[in-house]
């Protein structure tokens, strides 16, 4: 009964109660589709070989679109064609494995550095942080290594360096945020970058020096950011010379780079290069959503541990080649496509750390010259990260549900991962390496999908709540309105009385206790304590239009005689 005295009887009473509902159910949109995919408590996995490669140099090149560098370039003013990037291309063509990298939405900076180095796409909560940064602590690359050393912008570096489980192991070498004027001439960034590592290598010269022995060690990282092509892509478009123009600097730059490292280790041969790019730009020097030129990357690879891309037969066409990429006359070379958090396994098994433990990324062994041993062994690793992660996300939901679903296809007494995995084993020790891949491929496909299964799992009861709010909305909100002003009653009488229920307060009883059970549902699960807020407003609604059924008797009523 208390609950039909709640009944607004004024326009400012429905007002206050519809402001209030649209401001909470605003917030379900972030419980929702914003929560982080992120769990913790896993336990890291690494190959129990010799890694092919002592340390790894990461360029990353801000805004490059895949087609700007692999494709030829003609020069309409002196009439002549060449390549932008002859440096990289050469690799391609002599030492590199190579394709393109497919980003997903949104592609911007952030989470494309997050996907290539930490393995795991967009972290959706990372809205409440303006996307500028993670609010859930995430593994990487550069945090399982024994050190980083990062070289860029101040956009980028610190959130690898925040989220580093010791903050000592990542060093960041940047340049004021005022250097980056989207007015200007972006290459200078670029400059910056390449100077400043020049100097890094002067300084680690010197024999015997902390930072000499330092870059002696194994499983250690150079990141190198490069934001000049973005910076140009926005202020000249990705056709402009300065767009174009920074292609050619980073390419000689890189090639400058590689000199250096070369040098400094006495082409030891332990080296190994990724190139790759966070998002392309489209035409209008804008990227963000899905278009092919802002999801498709370039990803180059090459040194140590890498598989060398032999040209196939002339007059032939390698595989992976596409209507995209024949303009660039390296038909003869086998384009191997990834997806672009697959480059965090691949810099990880390369170099021999574990792989950052909330990666979602597939092993691309095509771009592994190893063993087959060693690329059995690297995808039965990637295997056990990835299955790690759904056994925590399982165990959580577990934990907490009142009515746990498990995910059926992982609980197949014949299929099951336990099952799976002796497979897999037992391939790998009787010399089936062949199979072991191709089991492991099926476990890491069957451990993701299980992975968005529980990413989803409160989705339906969450928009069923929602919905059920939003209609009793309506409904509660078109019950005044015909009451207030299409039914009105002479003065004195109340149309409180007349058009409630003589059942109002068992239909109020039942209405609290519904809630009640949702709450109790809700505190089981330790659910957000928007849920509450959420359950709330349905129940209320919903109460308050049984309370009026005869007022709903009237209006068909008259509905009836009016046809």
């Amino acid at each position: 009964l208390s609950i039909a005295k709640m009944i607004p009887a004024t326009r400012n009473g429905l007002l206050l109660i519809g402001v209030l509902f649209h401001l909470v159910y605003l917030l379900s949109i972030f419980d929702i589709y914003f929560r982080s995919p992120l769990v913790h408590g896993m336990t890291p996995h690494r190959i129990p070989l010799r890694a092919p490669a002592k340390r790894l140099v990461l360029f990353v090149a801000d805004g490059l679109r895949a087609d700007k560098i692999f494709e030829p370039y003609h020069n309409e003013t002196t009439g002549t064609t060449d390549e932008l990037a002859p440096f990289l291309l050469n690799k391609v063509r002599t030492q590199a494995s190579w394709g393109v990298s497919h980003t997903r939405v949104p592609t911007e900076s952030r989470p494309g550095h997050v996907a290539a180095i930490a393995g795991f796409y967009e972290d959706v909560s990372a809205v409440t942080k303006g996307w500028k940064m993670n609010p859930v602590e995430f593994d990487s690359v550069f945090n399982e290594s024994r050190h980083t050393w990062s070289f860029g912008s101040p956009d980028i570096l610190p959130m690898f360096a925040h989220g580093a489980s010791d903050k000592s192991k990542v060093d960041t070498f940047m340049y004021p945020p005022e250097f980056e004027d989207f007015s200007g001439n972006g290459d200078r960034l670029d400059t910056w970058v390449f100077d400043e590592a020049d100097r890094f290598f002067d300084r680690a010269a010197a024999p015997g020096s902390e930072l000499n022995q330092m870059m002696h060690q194994d499983q250690i990282v150079f990141f190198f950011h490069l934001l000049g092509i973005d910076t140009n892509g926005h202020g000249f478009k990705p056709y402009s010379p300065e767009y174009l123009n920074n292609i050619r600097h980073v390419d000689r730059g890189i090639k400058h780079l590689v000199e250096r490292f070369e040098q400094f280790y006495g082409d030891d041969g332990e080296t190994a290069y990724v190139f790759t790019a966070d998002h392309g730009m489209n035409d209008r020097g804008a990227h963000g959503d899905g278009h092919p030129d802002n999801t498709r990357t370039p990803l180059i690879a090459w040194g140590a541990g890498v598989a060398r891309t032999l040209p196939v037969a002339s007059g032939l066409i390698a595989p992976g080649h596409t209507d995209f990429s024949r303009p660039w006359n390296l038909d003869a070379y086998e384009r191997k496509d990834v997806n672009q958090a697959d480059i965090a396994p691949l810099m990880a098994s390369l170099v021999g750390i574990p792989l950052p433990l909330n990666s979602v990324g597939t092993l691309p062994l095509t771009y592994l010259n190893a063993t087959e041993e060693f690329r059995a062994r690297a995808a039965l690793v990637n295997a056990l990260q990835v299955l790690e992660q759904y056994r925590v996300k399982h165990d959580q939901k577990k934990q907490t549900e009142m009515f746990f679903k498990p995910y059926a296809p992982m609980h197949q007494p014949t299929n099951s991962p336990d099952h799976i995995l002796a497979r897999i084993r037992q391939a790998i020790d009787s010399r089936q390496y062949a199979q072991a891949e191709a089991d492991c491929s099926s476990l890491i496909s069957l451990c993701l999908e299980g992975l968005r299964y529980f990413q989803r799992y409160d989705w339906l009861l969450l928009r069923s709540i929602v919905s059920a709010g939003y209609l009793g909305w309506i409904v509660y909100s078109l019950l005044f309105i015909f009451k207030k002003y299409v039914l009105p009653l002479g003065s004195g009488v109340s149309s409180n009385d007349v058009y409630r229920s003589s059942s109002s307060a068992i239909i109020g009883f039942v209405g609290c206790l519904a809630f009640i059970a949702f709450a109790a549902m809700f505190y089981r699960q330790r659910s957000p304590a928007m849920y509450y807020a959420y359950a709330a407003f349905p129940a209320y609604f919903w109460t308050e239009i049984a309370q009026q059924l005869p007022l709903i008797q009237r209006i068909m009523a008259d509905y009836m005689r009016a046809s």
